[in-house]
């Protein structure tokens, strides 16, 4: 793959509203675009999904700049790749730093499926036409304002309800949550919040009938998960722990979860996505695909990725509208009754928003691969 030039876009786009977890709340987000070209003049594009403060992991966009500019685009620089594919092994050598390799193979995955005429979807093995999508929503300032919400989500079509949850705000909330809402797929997403010592509190989670929780124990944690999966009738799903295709083999080997949410930033690219994904498909492992609040370019590349087949629970991928005034793709990004609609035009299938890209870009860099 011929790539001469890499473009970084560092952009700050501010939400519609703000997004409260367990860990703060985030009102803009900084984020890296990084345009791959090619000696014919295609265009590919990839995001970068770490925020500005290491709540979710040990990245910032701070630190995926400086991994992306003094480490992985002079290994680009300095070897030549024939498939994306090429890209997790050569990258091997930087130790984690996972989202900064994801988006830049994510924009020479879009490169490679452009050059190819396929769309993304396509290129990863995905044969969907349609991916079913739920909707996350952030602590909400009252029991109104909550119930209120998820009443306008599930009017909207979403196939299922994420809830941010806490200690403080998680038995009472999802016990009222349930009787106002019965049959209403509901998940819970802890971040982290809980030890092993709130397992009686876990325990009755068992009550709500929920899908799964998500991340109830440390963000770095396989072997606790397995003791409060064996206590709890409730689905666990492991979203901070999965670093890698030998995170998802341990978890699968000590009954960790019953559910894995593969995120491709968190992994270190799409070709680990897909591996991660046959591995679960393998082991019948049910996988779905989370959201790191994306602008248009990350939330298409994950539309191509949950194509994949083993990817049967409802995707976080609301549509651009709901976190963003402006995005930078056009078309936009839209739900239609719950289901959002694979692209199957060349590459990621959407067109860049230069305008949008211009406007929302506070800095710019270019670096020279390939003469």
């Amino acid at each position: 793959m011929p790539i001469q030039k890499i473009v970084l876009h560092k952009l700050k786009m501010r939400l519609n509203k703000p997004f409260s977890t367990s860990f703060g709340t985030i009102n803009d987000k900084e984020f890296f675009i990084i345009e791959a070209i090619d000696d014919e003049g295609n265009h590919g594009f990839g995001e970068s999904v770490a925020f500005t403060t290491p709540w979710y992991t040990e990245e910032t966009t701070e630190t995926c700049f400086h991994i992306l500019q003094n480490f992985l685009i002079p290994l680009l620089r300095e070897n030549k790749i024939t498939h994306p594919n090429d890209i997790s092994q050569l990258f091997s050598v930087i130790k984690r730093n996972n989202m900064a390799k994801a988006a830049i193979e994510g924009a020479i995955w879009d490169l490679h499926a452009k050059r190819q005429g396929i769309s993304l979807a396509q290129a990863l093995g995905g044969k969907r036409e349609w991916i079913d999508v739920g909707v996350a929503i952030g602590i909400q300032p009252t029991m109104k304002d909550l119930l209120h919400t998820i009443e306008r989500h599930m009017e909207a079509g979403f196939k299922r309800i994420k809830l941010k949850i806490k200690p403080g705000q998680d038995i009472e909330v999802l016990r009222e949550v349930r009787q106002a809402f019965p049959y209403v797929p509901i998940m819970a997403d802890a971040n982290s919040a809980y030890t092993l010592k709130d397992i009686a509190l876990l325990k009755e989670l068992d009550a709500f009938d929920l899908m799964m929780v998500e991340q109830p124990l440390a963000h770095d944690d396989i072997v606790d998960h397995a003791t409060l999966q064996r206590k709890i009738n409730t689905p666990i799903c492991l979203d901070e722990s999965i670093h890698s295709f030998d995170d998802v083999r341990h978890a699968i080997a000590l009954g960790s979860c019953k559910i894995i949410n593969i995120k491709t930033g968190r992994v270190g690219g799409l070709t680990e996505a897909v591996r991660i994904h046959d591995l679960c498909r393998d082991n019948e492992i049910p996988v779905w695909c989370g959201g790191m609040l994306e602008a248009g370019v990350g939330r298409v590349q994950n539309i191509a990725l949950a194509a994949l087949a083993q990817f049967t629970l409802p995707a976080d991928m609301a549509g651009s509208a709901h976190y963003w005034e402006k995005d930078i793709i056009f078309p936009e990004v839209v739900v239609e009754d719950g289901r959002v609609k694979v692209p199957d035009r060349p590459g990621i299938g959407y067109e860049i928003d230069r305008n949008a890209l211009e406007q929302f870009t506070v800095q710019k860099m270019e670096f020279h691969i390939h003469s």
